[in-house]
């Protein structure tokens, strides 16, 4: 059994996406923002960065792990599923995790913040997130001219690792997805999958904090 402390947020449905595709059993724990329960002290002893999302693997030890992409990486080796096994495979899948998370989350997410929710409205702020943003969508687009999905043939954590946050693209502002057939046409291909589906639906939306309610079952288990 896997616990699960995650939020709403591309981060967390990065784990709740491969949970649901890998098939394991877990348990979800969602943290209110506006409680700042990530910061609280008990969470902290398993993700001392105060972030979402983490995992807690009861099976191993209560084995805790933090960084979304730590998690998927872990989870597919727990498994053997979503990572190839050969070197160069397993290489690729990795690099384009690490693109991801060095690039295409924080870019998207400084993007979002000026775009959406800074108080002022800085043009140059704006302009230079949005740009680098596109940037990166138009590495994948080539990428993805070659290739079905973004590592390569095969369906990986590198694509749930992007599709959760680049199927929110109009947060970071319009027309971003202009010209780009192939990542629109493999987003479609990889938002139309069960498993993502029920993933990105995890937790509920809302700010969820509330321990002494009653838990809610909604095919995983959610402590709410």
């Amino acid at each position: 059994m896997i616990d699960l402390y995650t939020a709403a947020t591309p981060n967390g449905w990065k784990v709740s996406i491969a949970l649901e595709e890998m098939g394991l059993p877990y348990t979800v724990h969602p943290l209110a923002f506006s409680k700042q329960e990530q910061k609280a002290e008990w969470y902290l002893k398993i993700n001392p960065n105060g972030r979402i999302p983490a995992i807690v693997d009861r099976s191993n030890d209560d084995f805790a792990v933090f960084e979304s992409g730590a998690i998927l990486i872990y989870l597919a080796e727990k498994t053997g599923q979503l990572m190839p096994e050969d070197p160069k495979g397993r290489s690729r899948v990795i690099q384009w995790l690490m693109f991801q998370m060095a690039g295409v989350g924080p870019m998207m997410g400084q993007a979002n913040v000026f775009f959406r929710y800074a108080p002022e409205k800085i043009p140059y702020a704006i302009d230079r997130y949005q740009r680098e943003v596109r940037r990166l969508f138009e590495v994948l687009e080539r990428q993805l001219s070659a290739n079905e999905y973004v590592a390569g043939y095969e369906y990986s954590i590198a694509d749930i690792s992007h599709w959760s946050w680049i199927h929110g693209h109009e947060w970071s502002g319009p027309n971003l997805l202009d010209g780009l057939p192939e990542l629109q046409r493999w987003i479609t291909l990889i938002g139309d999958r069960p498993a993502v589906q029920k993933g990105r639906a995890v937790p509920p939306p809302g700010d969820i904090g509330d321990k002494d309610k009653t838990t809610l079952d909604t095919g995983s288990k959610i402590l709410v």
